[in-house]
């Protein structure tokens, strides 16, 4: 590059000259994207705009008609990959690159990308059950992100207000197909998240072939739904479609009218339940009054409540024939007790050398108190002391027999 300054700046076309020496060095590459403007024009060249399929971006591409025509028909808002080389034209300024080789990209192939992208996905939990988040039972504001003037948005708004006549709408009319759908409808997702009183967003469009349900499936939008905190219903085709979209949402619905019928309850449904419960607490009501009602009837049936001096009465007689069974119950042991130590007595009694001696025998001990037993050990003129039943009397030996 040369060099310039204020003083001395450099004309437009070396400038542009220079882009052009610059560009010409790089080589060609190979490209995927979405053709969104096909003008073929007289002299043999066609001129398109190649646009990214996730983002609001776009490349100038032209090429030969006989290399557009190996690829002809192309559908509208065709996914293409082209051999181009960048191409810098210095009179107007414009990067074009010059396609060498087109060819479109097949179902069969977009099918085998987004099989892998979902086992990705999956792999990483973001299709776990553990991740999704209960839709709430009346919502103060439903988000709604849909095509512009669609029937999907009607049989929402139309289906939702039926059920619950109060229900509040935050519509975001956006692309839902083509290369800006991606775009849109993930600034309109982040806007809704970003809403404080939207409770749960709805993303909903109609059926389409599997080419126009593609924006549903792209990866950025599918990672942005995962993170948002704000339950997301999917209602993307019908009901053999499954955008990845669907996978990621806290609850997949079948059509847009289910949608709706999922996010609000049905008023006459709720009225109907709150009838039923307010006639089962009147009967639980009044059954528990007749109960106490019964309750209180049968107390003052009972004979207390007749005489409240008959709990004193009944305890005092019941008292008292306790008292008497103690009484009688005490004087039995004691005469037991006394026949029973009468007996012990006449027992000792009989056992008492008295009771012997009461009986004609005596006790004779010598003059220390010792008791004789055998009399050839006593000599003549011992003294002795003779005991007897009445008294005592002393002896002394005369003869050792």
């Amino acid at each position: 590059m040369f060099e310039t300054s204020r003083e001395a700046p450099a004309p437009v076309r070396v400038v542009s000259e220079a882009i052009k020496e610059y560009v010409d060095r790089l080589g060609p590459i190979w490209i995927e994207g979405e053709i969104s403007e096909l003008n073929e024009r007289s002299g043999g060249m066609a001129f398109m705009r190649l646009r990214d399929t996730s983002a609001d971006m776009s490349l100038s591409v032209m090429c030969h008609k006989s290399v557009l025509a190996s690829v002809q028909p192309l559908p509208a808002n065709a996914r293409v990959v082209i051999h181009a080389k960048p191409s810098w034209f210095t009179k107007n300024g414009s990067l074009t690159m010059s396609a060498k080789e087109i060819s479109q990209v097949g179902v069969g192939e977009l099918l085998a990308r987004l099989e892998a992208l979902k086992e990705k996905l999956a792999a990483e939990g973001l299709f776990s059950a553990d991740r999704k988040i209960a839709l709430p039972r009346l919502p103060r504001k439903v988000g709604l992100i849909c095509g512009r003037n669609t029937d999907a948005e009607k049989d929402v708004v139309e289906n939702a207000r039926r059920r619950w006549p109060a229900v509040e709408f935050e519509i975001r009319e956006v692309a839902v197909q083509g290369a800006a759908a991606v775009v849109e409808v993930s600034a309109a997702l982040k806007e809704l998240e970003d809403d404080p009183d939207v409770d749960v967003i709805i993303i909903t469009r109609g059926g389409g072939s599997f080419e126009d349900l593609l924006p549903f499936s792209d990866e950025s939008l599918v990672r942005l739904a995962s993170e948002c905190t704000t339950p997301i219903v999917s209602a993307i085709g019908h009901e053999k479609d499954a955008p990845l979209l669907d996978y990621v949402a806290d609850y997949r619905a079948s059509t847009p009218t289910d949608a709706a019928k999922r996010v609000v309850p049905d008023i006459a449904q709720e009225i109907s339940d709150i009838e039923k419960i307010r006639d089962r607490m009147y009967r639980t009501l009044v059954s528990t009054i007749g109960y106490e009602i019964n309750l209180i009837a049968q107390l003052r049936n009972r004979p207390v409540m007749k005489d409240p001096q008959l709990m004193v009465t009944s305890r005092r007689d019941e008292i008292k024939a306790l008292r008497d069974r103690s009484i009688r119950s005490f004087a039995s042991i004691i005469e037991i007790e006394k026949k029973e130590l009468a007996g012990v007595k006449a027992h000792l009694r009989s056992l008492s050398p008295q009771s012997t001696m009461d009986r004609g025998y005596s006790v004779v001990q010598l003059a220390d108190g010792a008791i004789l037993r055998d009399a050839t050990k006593v000599k003549v003129g011992t003294r002795l002391r003779i005991r007897v039943a009445k008294g005592e009397t002393a002896a002394t030996v005369s003869s050792p027999e």
